[in-house]
């Protein structure tokens, strides 16, 4: 099991940039992947990028060249740096882990969440 938290959202102008954070309460190095998802108001949860332990990356076509999913090790940490943010990423962005990479949600794990407003 793991617990996750995620920190660093806000308001923010078109262009603008944030970094998000997810803190996690046990090594990272250990989760086959985690990942960043966003649900906007009235839509579906929606996967914004992952990342594997081995440190392969995937991201959504709608953000690919604008964030960058990244990782700490030593501080069981994942982050998501946002450029050029749009009003279309105003959502709130969920941790998620998946400690084994299995079809199964049973080891797969969700922070509380965090709000992104993109506003001029």
């Amino acid at each position: 099991q793991v617990q996750l938290v995620e920190s660093g959202g806000g308001l923010v102008q078109p262009g603008g940039s944030l970094r998000l954070s997810c803190a996690a309460s046990r090594s990272i190095f250990s989760i086959y992947a985690m990942g960043w998802y966003r649900q906007a108001p009235g839509k579906q949860r929606e996967l914004v990028a992952t990342i594997t332990n081995s440190g392969r990356t995937n991201y959504a076509d709608s953000v690919k060249g604008r964030f960058t999913i990244s990782r700490d090790n030593a501080k069981n940490t994942v982050y998501l740096q946002m450029n050029g943010l749009k009003h279309e990423d105003t959502a709130v962005y969920y941790c998620h882990a998946d400690i084994l990479g299995a079809a199964s949600t049973a080891d797969d794990y969700w922070g509380q969440g965090t709000q992104v407003t993109v506003s001029s």
